[in-house]
C-alpha cells in the first residue's frame, strides 16, 4: 500500500500545477489533479510555491481550509466514483449531482459525508462503513 507523507502529497500537488502551467506532459493521475487544481484558482497562490506550502501550517486554529487535503479529497471521490468503490457510490453521487445541477458541488457534499466517515471509523476504532457512507450521501 501507498502511503505518501505530507510533504509528498504536498509536492505531487505543487509539481502538478507548476507543469500544468507550463504546458509540461502530465501523467494520468496528474491530469485528473490538475483538473481539479483548476477549479480552485483561490488555491493557485499556495500552489505556486512549494517550499512555503512544505512549511505551511493548516490547522484547525489557524481557520483556513488545507488546499492539499481539499484537492485529495477531490481526487479520492473520483477514484472511489469511477471504481465504485464502496458499493453504490457511484449511483449516489449521479444522482447528487443532478439533483444539484453541479458535479462540483456534489463532490463537496460528499466530502462532507467522507469526512464524518472517517471521524467515526477513528472515534471508534472500527473499519470505514462504506455503506453508512453512501446512505449520507444519498441522503444530501
Amino acid at each position: 500500500m501507498f502511503t505518501p507523507s505530507q510533504h509528498d502529497v504536498r509536492r505531487f500537488f505543487c509539481d502538478t500545477y507548476r507543469k500544468a502551467m507550463a504546458n509540461e506532459i502530465l501523467t494520468p493521475m496528474e491530469a485528473i489533479a490538475r483538473d481539479w487544481i483548476m477549479q480552485h484558482e483561490e488555491y493557485w497562490d499556495a500552489l505556486a510555491d512549494t517550499e512555503a506550502a512544505l512549511a505551511k501550517d493548516y490547522s484547525v486554529e489557524s481557520g483556513q481550509t488545507n488546499p492539499f487535503l481539499h484537492l485529495s479529497m477531490h481526487l479520492s471521490i473520483a477514484e472511489q466514483i469511477s471504481i465504485d468503490q464502496p458499493p453504490g457510490i457511484r449511483g449516489a453521487f449521479l444522482s447528487l449531482s443532478q439533483r444539484l445541477g453541479s458535479e462540483h458541488e456534489a463532490h463537496h457534499q460528499v466530502m462532507e459525508c467522507l469526512g464524518e466517515m472517517i471521524w467515526n471509523s477513528q472515534r471508534s476504532g472500527l473499519p470505514p462503513d462504506g455503506a453508512a457512507y453512501v446512505e449520507c450521501v444519498k441522503r444530501r
